[in-house]
């Protein structure tokens, strides 16, 4: 089944996204604010049910909480309060005592940010202005300046607008875990997926490659499930993502004016606003919220080496204090540090066997010479997303590369764009009428991992595309319409 493909005829350009999450989602609500589009105009490819929770809010394990205050998400970057109040309205969080954190922020299970989304979204389904079509995408196909995007169950949509808004590759195990360990029941490289940690016995060694936010979730949800077996986690530098502070902390520093070339430079302004906050009794949680706020213009000043530096060198440590546990998940960890029951070591897996279903692990120390040898029963890979993959994560991103519509970005985070968000091919060149959203646009802009910054990213994403859709529509019924004379 086709549909869209008689669009010319009655003058509507057509619109597919490629992508339900949060970042697709909102793109569709932002840009059906600006435009007064009809029925069969608007499409989106998203297999799950839900349009608006993507990956990181379809998860239905009641420890996966979200790790920004609720008071600061909204589909709403002009009210910044709307998801709270919606919480607040809804009753969302009633059967959640634990929800409200002891700084008095809401921080409610990730699930329902992916309820409030869909709800605000769910309206235009309704009313036919936005057509959900449940399938993945089979393959995608250009002709000339148009699309055909083919749904894994057949059905096409022909459309002169196509917006790539899915999310970040899933993650890709180091090579070594994933030769030895692939056939391993208790392996999970990617423990996003549903039930990922079933497997796992309550009493099982487990290690845990990555010491990040998905670690963290790892470990309060295996704590949930009632496991008491000894974990180990491991990265090279042993960074844990940090907490949130115990006070609400306003913006602090500048670094938009005059922003700094070198990566070395803005590192040593950020070191030295930390120091000039806690001088005045404040914390570094200001600092980096600020960064982040700037970030955008911080990114776009510094030529593509220093970003690649960034890339290299100060990635970990930006992570680190940038994407913050969320306060009831940072206490199952640190209570299972303190009874010795979770140990966090600097270090990467140097070899590993597998003998009658137990894993016998060499530990290679970071800064050191020295080696470890342990025995676990599961490994659980929490490494982050696998941005190298990204072209081969799914066969029609693959066959668009192929083709010359996609290529990566220089610095290797995500698909190349233009600071209009529009794809560029390898030779740098532009392609007409595809956009990019979402994380994998942040190659060219920056910081577009936490919510708030996807919302704004795809703000801009829909402005562009109604743009878009006005030219589209000028060519159509000629650069000066007809009008009554006077």
């Amino acid at each position: 089944m086709t549909i869209g493909s008689d669009h010319q005829t009655h003058d509507l350009p057509v619109i597919a996204i490629v992508g339900g999450g949060v970042s697709g989602t909102a793109v569709a609500f932002h840009l059906l604010q600006r435009r007064s589009l009809r029925p069969g105009q608007l499409f989106i490819f998203e297999p799950r049910e839900r349009l608006g929770a993507g990956l990181a809010y379809d998860t239905r394990d009641p420890a996966h909480r979200i790790n920004v205050p609720a008071a600061r998400m909204s589909l709403l970057t002009d009210d910044i309060e709307h998801f709270q109040r919606w919480i607040q309205e809804n009753d969302a969080v009633a059967d959640d005592h634990e929800a409200l954190a002891a700084n008095g922020s809401l921080f409610p299970r990730r699930a329902v940010f992916g309820n409030y989304i869909n709800s605000m979204i769910h309206p235009f389904v309704e009313d036919g202005r936005l057509t959900h079509i449940r399938q993945g995408v089979e393959r995608i196909a250009r002709s000339g300046r148009s699309w055909t995007i083919t749904g894994e169950d057949g059905q096409r949509v022909d459309a002169d607008i196509l917006i790539i808004a899915t999310s970040h590759p899933s993650p890709l195990p180091p090579h070594l875990l994933g030769e030895v360990l692939a056939s391993h029941p208790r392996f999970v490289p990617d423990p996003t997926t549903p039930e990922a940690l079933a497997a796992i016995g309550a009493d099982d060694r487990v290690l845990v490659v990555g010491n990040g936010l998905t670690s963290a979730d790892v470990i309060a949800s295996l704590e949930l499930r009632g496991h008491r077996g000894p974990i180990t986690a491991i990265s090279r530098r042993g960074l844990r993502s940090r907490g949130h502070a115990r006070v609400k902390q306003e913006l602090f520093g500048d670094f938009a004016d005059h922003p700094s070339r070198t990566a070395v430079s803005l590192l040593r302004r950020v070191r030295a606003a930390i120091r000039e906050a806690e001088g005045e009794g404040r914390s570094w949680q200001g600092v980096i919220d600020q960064v982040r706020a700037q970030g955008r213009d911080l990114w776009q000043a510094l030529p593509l080496e220093e970003r690649r530096r960034v890339v290299r060198h100060l990635r970990p440590f930006w992570d680190v204090h940038r994407f913050r546990v969320a306060p009831q998940v940072e206490a199952v960890s640190e209570e299972a540090i303190e009874t010795g029951r979770l140990e966090v070591l600097a270090a990467s897996v140097a070899a590993l066997a597998v003998t009658d279903g137990v894993v016998n692990c060499r530990l290679r120390l970071s800064r050191s010479e020295r080696s470890i040898e342990r025995q676990y029963d599961a490994v659980v890979v929490t490494t982050g997303p696998g941005h190298r993959g990204i072209l081969q994560s799914q066969d029609w991103i693959e066959a668009l590369a192929g083709a010359g519509c996609l290529a990566m970005d220089p610095t290797g985070l995500g698909l190349a764009c233009d600071t209009q968000s529009r794809a560029l091919d390898a030779a740098g060149a532009i392609v007409p009428s595809l956009f990019i959203s979402g994380p994998l646009a942040r190659g060219t802009f920056g910081e577009l991992m936490g919510l708030p910054e996807v919302v704004e990213h795809a703000v801009f994403v829909a402005g562009q595309v109604a743009a878009a859709i006005a030219e589209r529509e000028k060519e159509r019924r000629g650069a000066y319409p007809a009008s009554s004379a006077a």
